[in-house]
């Protein structure tokens, strides 16, 4: 079993950066790929970004690409996203997500709760 806890979501301007954090429970967090999701409103959770189980790996959606970072700090069990150049159209809720394989949301093994991003223009 994982538990994830998310943090450091807000509301920032348009152009701001944010660092959202994601801490897991128990030992085992070196044998998952995590990675972030989002949903906003009205419309269906979509992949953001995950990154391998030694960090050697990531990947990102094209949507985000050049913009947001995915890391990991397996000593601490904690997954980050730092997301530069926010617009609007990030404003979700961001979900940080483990898995075996992280491709889509039927893939995810394990969900957080989520933080709240609000971009304002």
């Amino acid at each position: 079993q994982v538990q994830l806890v998310e943090s450091g979501g807000g509301l920032v301007q348009a152009g701001g950066s944010l660092r959202l954090s994601c801490a897991a429970s128990g030992r085992i967090f070196r044998r998952y790929v995590m990675g972030w999701f989002r949903q906003a409103p009205g419309k269906e959770r979509e992949f953001v970004a995950t990154i391998t189980q030694t960090g050697y790996s990531t990947y990102n959606a094209d949507s985000v690409k050049g913009r947001f970072t995915i890391s990991r700090d397996n000593a601490k069990n904690t997954v980050y996203l730092q997301i530069n150049s926010l617009k609007p159209e990030d404003t979700a809720v961001y979900y940080c997500a483990a898995g075996m394989v992280l491709t889509t949301t039927q893939t995810v093994d394990y969900w957080g709760q989520g933080t709240q991003v609000t971009v304002s223009s």
